[in-house]
This record gives C-alpha cells, sequence and structure tokens, in this order.
C-alpha cells in the first residue's frame, strides 16, 4: 500500500508512524519528514541505523533527533548488513535491528525514497512517500558531507554546534588577543566570544585588590564554555573565533593562585580547539587599569608558548599590526578549515567504491 505525495489536510490518520534514517547528519529534509509524520499520527517512531564506520557517534546523533523532535520516540541501533536494495537477503538483515527496535505494530511508514515501498510491505504497513525527489527540501546528507559551509542553512542548531571549529586566540596581557580575535570574526564573517574572565575580573567581591579562590577558575571556565556553545548554535557559517579558552584559564589560575588543580587541566585536555592563535608580546603594553604591569607581561608569555608546546592543538604565534597578525592567522585557519570536515563513507557508498576498485574504476577525488 502507498500513500504518494498525499498531503497532511485531507491525509489519512494513522495509528503509529515510522522515519527510519542515518541521519549522517541530520538536515531540514529529515526533519520535514518527521514533522510530517508526526502530524499524521498519533505516535511516531524515528529508527536512527548507523554504521560502525560512521564517524558520528550514534549518541550524538540521538541528541540532535531528541532536541529537534521531543514529541518523537527516538531510537537507535547499529546495523552493518549490507545496503542492497535489490537483494532478499540483505533486506531481511536489516529487518532484524528495525523489527528490534519496534515496541508495537506500524500501519505507516514515511520515506521520501523508493525503498519506503518495500519497508512498508514487509511491515504490513502502508508507504507514506514524503517530498519525492527532494524537491521541497533539497537537501541530503550525501550533499551535506561534501559540502559543509554550503549547506550550513539545512542543519539545526545543535547540529551546528557539534560541527563548529573552534579557534582560540591568546595571550599574555596587552597582546592584543582581544583585537585580533574581533578582527578574525570580521574577516570570516562569522561570530566570536569574549573572554568571561575579564567581566569577572570587573564584578568579583572586593575587585581586584582581594586574592584570588581556585573555585573563581571553575566558575569562569563553567561561563566561558556556556558561552561557547551558545554561539556555535547560531554562528552563520563553520568557525567561531574565541578570545581564551579552558588552557588559557589553568595558566592564569597558575598565576594568581598557584599549582593547576587536576580537575581543571582535565577539563581544558577534554575541550580542545581546532587551532591556537598566540598573540605576540612585541607590541607596546598599555596599562587599561586591570593589568598587572608590563614587568609580568614577557614572563607570561613564554609560560603561554610552553604550554601551547605541550599540548597537541596546532598553533602559531603572530605579531606585527593587526592586518599582518590576520593575514598570518588566516593562512593557518584557512588550512584547517580544508580539513575541518571529514567523514567516513556511509555502507552503500563505500561498497560502491569497492565494487569499483573490483572492476578497475579508479576511485573519484574526494
Amino acid at each position: 500500500m502507498s500513500d504518494v505525495g498525499a498531503g497532511p489536510a485531507d491525509a489519512t490518520r494513522f495509528r503509529h508512524g515510522l522515519v527510519l534514517g542515518k541521519f549522517y547528519p541530520l538536515h531540514a529534509g529529515h526533519s520535514s519528514l518527521i514533522r510530517t509524520a508526526l502530524t499524521r499520527c498519533n505516535r511516531v517512531t524515528v529508527q536512527l541505523l548507523g554504521a560502525s564506520q560512521e564517524s558520528i557517534p550514534l549518541s550524538v546523533r540521538e541528541e540532535w533527533l531528541r532536541e529537534e523532535h521531543p514529541t518523537a520516540r527516538i531510537v537507535s541501533a547499529i546495523d552493518d548488513a549490507p545496503v542492497d536494495f535489490d537483494s532478499p537477503d540483505a533486506w531481511e538483515e536489516h529487518m532484524v535491528p528495525i523489527r528490534a527496535l519496534l515496541d508495537s505494530p506500524v500501519d505507516a511508514v514515511f520515506s521520501s525514497d523508493p525503498y519506503g515501498a518495500e519497508l512498508a510491505a514487509r511491515l504490513d504497513a502502508r508507504w507514506v512517500q514524503v517530498d519525492p525527489g527532494r524537491r521541497h527540501t533539497p537537501v541530503s546528507g550525501t550533499a551535506i558531507r561534501a559540502d559543509v559551509p554550503g549547506h550550513w542553512w539545512a542543519l539545526a542548531p545543535a547540529v551546528r554546534a557539534w560541527l563548529t571549529p573552534r579557534v582560540v586566540v591568546l595571550g599574555a596581557e596587552s597582546t592584543g588577543s582581544t583585537t585580533l580575535a574581533a578582527a578574525l570574526a570580521a574577516h570570516y564573517d562569522t561570530a566570536w566570544v569574549p573572554e568571561y574572565g575579564r567581566e569577572h575580573s570587573g564584578t568579583r567581591t572586593g575587585g581586584l585588590d582581594t586574592p584570588w579562590r581556585s573555585d573563581e577558575f571553575d566558575l569562569i571556565v563553567d561561563r566561558q564554555i556556556a558561552l561557547e556553545d551558545a554561539s556555535r548554535r547560531r554562528v552563520p557559517r563553520p568557525l567561531l573565533i574565541c578570545d581564551t579558552d579552558v588552557l588559557a584559564t589553568t595558566l592564569w589560575h597558575e598565576r594568581y593562585v598557584g599549582p593547576i588543580p587536576a580537575a581543571l587541566a582535565a577539563r581544558a585536555t577534554a575541550h580542545p580547539p581546532a587551532l591556537y592563535i598566540l598573540t605576540g608580546d612585541e607590541i607596546p603594553f598599555v596599562q587599561d587599569g586591570m593589568r598587572d604591569g608590563e614587568h609580568i607581561r614577557h614572563g607570561m608569555q613564554q609560560r603561554f608558548r610552553e604550554a601551547l608546546a605541550g599540548q597537541p592543538v596546532p598553533w602559531l604565534e603572530t605579531t606585527g599590526s593587526v592586518c599582518h597578525r590576520v593575514a598570518q592567522a588566516s593562512v593557518a585557519i584557512d588550512r584547517m578549515l580544508a580539513g575541518a570536515f571529514m567523514f567516513a563513507l556511509p555502507l552503500e557508498q563505500q561498497a560502491a567504491l569497492d565494487a569499483d576498485a573490483a572492476h578497475g574504476v579508479a576511485e573519484p577525488a574526494r
């Protein structure tokens, strides 16, 4: 049975609908499909069937689905069966996890692709084809994986947050890190996150004359990461510039309180950016009333160099005018962005490449 292209206004109402996919990644076409199912069914099960080789964890994709579609039942499983829609044996392999994830029979299967007809028949349900040919929402997982920036419009906030690489600008006092962060954001027409620690320094009880406490640095880290997370969800393109991060906060803890606590160091290790940019200390020192003074600047700058050299994230030190620093940093950022969105091939694409290789067909450039 099928209900191809039927609109929701005059469509049959179903008891239990099924939407199935890899959601690799979740995009606007998927969400349109799920919303259509939700408008036509009393309840909807969304099955996320991923393969072991895919590079976005199932748990992450589940979180995306639950945030975007909180009224649907979201379930997932690994399905490494070969993708061959013409093979009854392959179909039977796929049906094992599909049936196992259902908590009750379904009477409708919603999909855009023709495989929905066979899936519905095997579940004794009706096939409802939504947006055949993807004319209404012209996007696919394959297209997004090939060009994430070009399909940014199709990604939900949670997906954007997970995919957006962070570039962190840091340095000793009065080295121009805030100026460079803002300039880089303007250069790339994207967002940047200011340093929360500076705001805290101006509002803390007792002001700058009161000794710092270790727990204040935990608070600063919490607030800084919260600002980053919020910004990553709404960046206009997949790049976020940050003025400082957890690693820098550990060094200021060392400066004002003493040895870096293991828990704070662990948070820095667990929250690496894609690239660090250190602002050089060759420019004149400017006292703004909140800085320690020029006498410690070069020593702190050397400590930043040591910390950056001791961690795995690529980094560079920029010098000169703001324009020169933007030019130096943009070379490294462009290089990072060129390799930022690499996805493992889904099973069907890998199978096609393997088949081509077996027949002597050259692999296309990716």
